[in-house]
């Protein structure tokens, strides 16, 4: 895995939406969206999410990111790092607001992962390059997007049982896949990141679900989230206390 201080300055983050488009047009072309990824080659998996502090307390973007061991599912180690907001929220290029900070959380990790499971789309995107990719291109290392919701496409209802899924089309084009995680749940909306193929992403991501069916969100992801949301609550509540003295 590349370095994630190297890859901040891969390319400019002070850009305008309309450049942040076009540089997402260009990098596309730089997803591998095939890749084993075989178990062996496999060891640490990282889920990785991001909260937010409101404009009135700074703007600031709170990133986590929790390892994990493989094919244990044993939690190993976390980092957090927070982050000035510096772009906009603007659907489809939340990638820019966000992976500074996740690429900060990642340096504080002592051991890089093999693999980083991202809160987002990869490439189930309007221009093919969500966070997932946008972030495993920038690592060169597999990624993988775990998103709750879908962004674009359509697909056929996924049967009922865990492990059953649809293709995700856009346009004609297989982009991700609507994926029962667990049984008569909601689906999950899987898409590749970056050089892992799809199938595989949807093997893993149901792999680091909870086998016993507690929740549709893969461990890594959902740890991350929670890690996140309790520094978020930490630092609103020692924010409260200080505006209360």
């Amino acid at each position: 895995m590349r370095d994630p201080r190297e890859a901040l300055r891969l390319h400019r983050w002070d850009v305008t939406p309309a450049a942040a488009r076009a540089l997402q047009q260009e990098w596309r072309g730089r997803v591998v969206r095939r890749g084993a990824l075989p178990a062996a080659r496999i060891r640490r998996v990282a889920g990785a999410d991001v909260a937010f502090l409101p404009a009135e307390r700074g703007g600031v973007a709170i990133a986590g990111v929790v390892l994990f061991s493989y094919p244990q599912w044993l939690e190993l180690e976390s980092a957090a790092a927070f982050r000035p907001l510096t772009f906009p929220y603007v659907p489809g290029l939340l990638s820019f607001r966000e992976i500074p900070a996740i690429l900060a959380a990642l340096a504080g990790l002592h051991e890089a992962p093999d693999v980083i499971l991202c809160d987002g789309q990869g490439y189930a995107h309007p221009r093919r390059f969500g966070l997932a990719s946008h972030l495993g291109v920038l690592l060169e290392v597999p990624s993988i997007g775990c998103a709750k919701s879908r962004l674009i496409g359509e697909h056929a209802e996924p049967g009922a049982g865990r492990g059953c899924w649809t293709p995700l089309i856009d346009e004609g084009e297989r982009i991700g896949a609507a994926v029962r995680t667990r049984a008569g749940s909601r689906p999950m909306y899987i898409s590749v990141g970056h050089r892992v193929s799809l199938e595989r992403a949807i093997q893993l991501a149901l792999e680091a679900c909870d086998p016993a069916g507690r929740s549709r969100i893969p461990r890594p992801t959902q740890r991350a989230d929670r890690y996140v949301a309790e520094i978020k609550r930490r630092g609103a509540a020692a924010s409260g206390a200080k505006e209360r003295e």
